[in-house]
């Protein structure tokens, strides 16, 4: 068993001149994109699309200018990608492994370049959570079978252990993929489920995605009619019988609330830290002390710049520069 993760196409999206000559600039084209397509949204789907965030600070200056040198170097870091997975497949090929190795290339989630006003994943539209999805499977795929059904990666594991002659464990939500991995056309039910966040979910089954909020904020497309997602469905009367549907499969439990800020703080070092204030330090100065003059030599950040809440004491995130604060 080998697993291999490959980093790109993740930011930072730097990789060798050569894989970004493969895409020249004067040759690269923006992504769809229509100014008011957030009008038809819930106030939850604004939300995340977070058009004020990076979308704004890409088209700040040049409307264009930037954004199309992100789009290469996207482009760029996909093919850097590739050819690392050429190499992989090479090797294969010349060990004595290479008609006998069940092969699974996934992507963990998709990728938003300004669509809807939207960048990077964070959201539950298509192009954010569609991802790539190969199987090799020796006697059990057709060479150059395209299979266009939904399926989340829940489902992989039990694919792996059914392909391998493993019992499926009982705890596995998911089931296997080897009815669609013999027959791509195989009639299939099962909905594909994304969750960003708790209590917002997508459901994708045939032709539809429909999102619902934790304030209870519905999107609904049909993605052979609408790819793009441009027009909401959700409020038509025509399309309850679908969307009530759809919803039968959503989760029947989520994850658990957050516990309540007093909770937390009851759960503390009694240190006294809830009284304290944070330190103004100069810029540039690395903080090396935790307010209770606990050293922070050794800890994973000790080349790090820590952000520390005034309000309890307690770590809440680091930042890879120096910051006044």
């Amino acid at each position: 068993f080998v697993a291999c993760g490959i980093f790109r196409p993740h930011l930072a999206w730097n990789v060798p001149k050569k894989y970004f000559d493969m895409h020249p600039l004067d040759q690269v084209g923006l992504p769809p994109f229509k100014a008011d397509d957030l009008d038809d949204l819930p106030p939850a789907g604004v939300r995340m699309a977070r058009a004020n965030g990076d979308h704004k600070n890409v088209t700040a200056d040049d409307p264009e200018k930037l954004w199309k040198e992100l789009v290469q170097a996207y482009l760029a870091s996909i093919s850097f990608a590739d050819a690392q997975v050429g190499r992989l497949l090479e090797a294969l090929d010349a060990s004595p492994h290479r008609d006998n190795t069940i092969i699974v290339l996934w992507g963990d989630h998709g990728w938003s370049l300004g669509e809807k006003s939207h960048w990077r994943k964070f959201a539950l539209w298509e192009e954010p959570t569609r991802a790539p999805l190969i199987w090799v499977a020796p006697g059990v795929t057709p060479r150059g079978g395209l299979c266009n059904t939904p399926i989340d990666f829940v489902n992989i594991y039990p694919t792996l252990c059914d392909l391998s002659g493993i019992q499926i464990p009982a705890h596995c939500e998911g089931v296997s993929l080897r009815p669609l991995l013999e027959d791509p056309d195989s009639a299939w039910e099962r909905a594909a489920l994304t969750t960003y966040g708790r209590k917002n979910h997508a459901v994708r089954l045939r032709e539809w995605r429909y999102i619902r909020y934790e304030d209870g904020g519905e999107e609904l497309y049909d993605q052979d009619q609408d790819p793009l997602e441009y027009t909401n469905l959700a409020g038509s009367t025509e399309n309850e019988a679908i969307i009530a549907e759809l919803s039968s499969h959503l989760p029947d439990k989520d994850a658990p609330a957050p516990a309540a800020r007093g909770s937390a703080l009851k759960k503390a070092p009694a240190k006294g830290w809830s009284e304290r204030t944070a330190k103004k330090l100069p810029a540039g100065e690395r903080a090396e002390r935790l307010f209770d003059g606990t050293s922070l030599t050794g800890w994973d950040g000790d080349k790090q710049y820590w952000s520390v809440d005034a309000a309890n004491g307690w770590i809440t995130g680091r930042n890879a520069e120096p910051v006044a604060s």
